[in-house]
């Protein structure tokens, strides 16, 4: 792990990149849907497809598929709402597993002294919970949650306000992403972006910007690549 001495701030997103609760998302919009009466018959690839390329994807593709669940709720922010509550219960019933190559990136991170910083769309009240699940997450020095930023992504204001809070400093800094919506928004920070996805991932084909590194796992990474 050669490459980490190259910088001085890590940025990484949470879910599906650190922790395997993608998964888990996924079925917190079946179970929320259903208890309105949709069968959202969705498999977990399309799921991705609808909710990683752009920050309104997710909710404009189900009530596309179901109009009769708009008349009844146009406000989404209350499904949404209903949504936080099902996962919140998946996730204290439920075993959340780290991706492969968390746990050797961050216990040697600790041990550089590096400075890292998750930037997520997810509550703090969610990552605390899985925090306790995976106590190797304790070692990230700082968390920017959603309650700490307006504009989701793929706005950059999340990394942009890591950056400014915890790597005024650093004179080299790298991002980590899952998604096409995560990646757009390191391109407009100062961040190298890294994408870390399945090479079949239909998101790489979305990809307009071939010179980005991407990987498919953080096993993958070595010191060639920057």
């Amino acid at each position: 792990m050669k490459w980490l001495d190259k910088f001085d701030l890590f940025l990484f997103d949470f879910d599906g990149l650190l922790v395997n609760t993608e998964h888990i998302h996924h079925q917190a919009y079946v179970n929320t849907l259903l208890h309105r009466g949709f069968n959202l018959d969705w498999s977990f690839l399309e799921f991705c497809q609808k909710a990683h390329f752009e920050s309104t994807g997710l909710r404009d593709a189900i009530y596309a598929k179901f109009p009769d669940l708009e008349a009844q709720e146009p406000s989404w922010s209350v499904i949404y709402e209903e949504k936080k509550k099902e996962y919140l219960k998946l996730l204290t019933s439920g075993r959340v597993e780290l991706i492969p190559g968390v746990k050797e990136l961050l216990s040697r991170l600790k041990d550089l002294n590096k400075t890292t910083c998750v930037v997520t769309n997810s509550l703090k009240e969610q990552t605390d919970l899985i925090q306790g699940q995976l106590p190797i997450l304790k070692t990230i020095c700082h968390w920017v949650t959603r309650q700490d930023y307006q504009n989701p992504k793929p706005s950059p204001e999340c990394y942009l306000r890591a950056i400014e809070l915890y790597g005024r400093s650093a004179k080299k800094i790298i991002g980590f992403e899952d998604t096409v919506k995560g990646l757009n928004a390191l391109l407009k920070t100062p961040a190298i972006p890294v994408l870390i996805c399945p090479t079949n991932h239909p998101q790489i084909q979305a990809m307009t910007d071939q010179s980005i590194t991407h990987v498919e796992s953080f096993l993958d990474i070595s010191s060639k690549m920057f």
